[in-house]
């Protein structure tokens, strides 16, 4: 198949060089013109706009985005709706708010184009190993886009989840599922590094790999870290999130589900960012007041 690229990000670059290797011919644009060179010199077609990738695409046009979720997803949409036709298929794989997909796949709908949602798995391995993808919308487009998704992933690791949005919901639940893994990973590597007694934390990991039930690529990804920094110790403690948490609780507060395990990992990310607590120096605080508990002075 023809298909239009946007977006050529950690992701989005080894998905364009995953396509091309299965023989698809895409044409990319990026804003920066360099990264639309040196994908050029695996195959790809380059474009200096928007304007252009939508003429170089003949026939049923598909545009896959590939840019962060909010301001850049709108503003791509906003300017491909005035170049697409009744049809045409714009495909955003990233990680959009399920609930603002909805909203957009109507607004294409007003213009005849076909929006569909395609939460994208994989990371940086995913050239190598293949892309996860969780993707919903029409059922006739996304059957359209198959060769794709086939493509992109490992063999049956592409699933069509329903109508719009729930492609981007079922990938949102997947990161808060993520969270929590990880944090539960990230205590108990812990635990083992404060006792007592000299472990090689990097064998243990190895070794849960085979026939352990806690056994995952995570864990073998954990495993790759601790070989490289036993200590992690050039490592800040400070982690980030990138939003698909805090959509998931709000989500399990919107259909009146407890999601005890999600909620704590995001607030423990929170707190890895904080130079200071303040909450701690509270706690501090009232058990000196009502039980004279001893305090640490920062004097």
């Amino acid at each position: 198949m023809k298909i239009g690229f946007i977006g050529l990000g950690k992701m989005g670059f080894n998905m364009v060089r995953r396509l091309l290797n299965d023989h698809h011919e895409v044409v990319v644009w990026n804003r920066t013109a360099a990264t639309v060179g040196e994908i050029s010199e695996y195959g790809a077609t380059g474009a200096s706009s928007v304007r252009e990738l939508t003429e170089k695409l003949p026939g049923r046009k598909i545009v896959w985005l590939m840019v962060p979720a909010g301001k850049a997803v709108d503003d791509n949409l906003d300017l491909l709706l005035t170049l697409l036709k009744q049809g045409d298929i714009i495909i955003d794989g990233g990680n959009s708010y399920w609930r603002e997909t909805q909203v957009r796949a109507e607004k294409a709908a007003l213009h005849g184009v076909h929006y569909l949602d395609c939460g994208t798995s994989g990371g940086v391995w995913g050239l190598q190993n293949g892309y996860c993808l969780m993707y919903g919308g029409d059922r006739e487009a996304a059957a359209f886009a198959e060769p794709l998704f086939r493509s992109l992933a490992p063999g049956h690791g592409y699933v069509y989840c329903g109508p719009s949005g729930t492609g981007h919901l079922v990938k949102m639940v997947h990161n808060g599922i993520e969270y929590g893994m990880m944090q539960s990973y990230a205590e108990g590597f812990e635990i083992l590094k404060k006792a007592p007694y000299d472990l090689d934390l990097a064998k243990i990991a190895d070794a849960w790999q085979y026939g352990s039930v806690v056994r995952s690529w995570l864990l073998e990804l954990g495993l790759a870290a601790l070989k490289e920094d036993p200590g992690l110790e050039h490592l800040k403690d400070y982690v980030q999130d990138s939003g698909e948490g805090r959509w998931t609780i709000q989500t399990a507060m919107d259909f009146d589900v407890p999601v005890h395990v999600i909620a704590a990992s995001l607030f423990t990310r929170f707190q890895s960012r904080q130079d200071e607590s303040f909450a701690m120096k509270m706690l501090a605080a009232l058990r000196n007041q009502f039980g004279g508990h001893a305090v640490k002075s920062n004097e």
